[in-house]
């Protein structure tokens, strides 16, 4: 199983409002921080925060923060919200031609890995990834 570059992209700009708490982010500061595509960071940030993870403040001095406490954000929640499936075979899909679906035992099989995936994230919240300004390279907060 692999995560998407948007659920990673949507994990790491959480971290860094996390650690931002201090003022508000940009998408632009983000991007070069992380190394990433600004046009790609926006629609991450557009998701997370019409999924209500993050506020936009618009304006001149706008940007990103946090929409909830970090303790109050689940892993689990966010990757529901930025992952467009959990779809391991063909057999979870709508569209499903597999000749052994009625008899196979491995849909079961994996749908029980991916609740055990589920219930570990959940267990976690991004107050669990916490960071410090420092830890990304930045001067600490005055």
């Amino acid at each position: 199983m692999r995560l998407t570059d948007f659920s990673d992209y949507a994990l790491r700009l959480l971290m860094y409002a996390a650690a931002r708490t201090d003022r508000l982010i940009t998408i632009e500061e983000t991007a070069e921080l992380y190394g990433i595509s600004r046009a790609h960071l926006m629609k991450v940030a557009n998701q997370l925060t019409r999924a209500g993870f993050l506020m936009a403040v618009r304006g001149r001095s706008g940007g990103l923060r946090l929409a909830e406490k970090p303790e109050n954000i689940r892993l689990g929640d966010v990757l529901r919200v930025t992952e467009p499936d959990f779809a391991l075979v063909e057999c979870f899909r709508g569209k499903n031609s597999c000749l052994i679906t009625p008899c196979c035992r491995l849909r079961g099989i994996l749908n029980e890995a991916l609740a055990a995936f589920s219930g570990t994230l959940d267990a976690y919240t991004l107050a669990d990834l916490l960071l410090a300004p420092e830890d990304f390279g930045l001067l600490p907060a005055a």
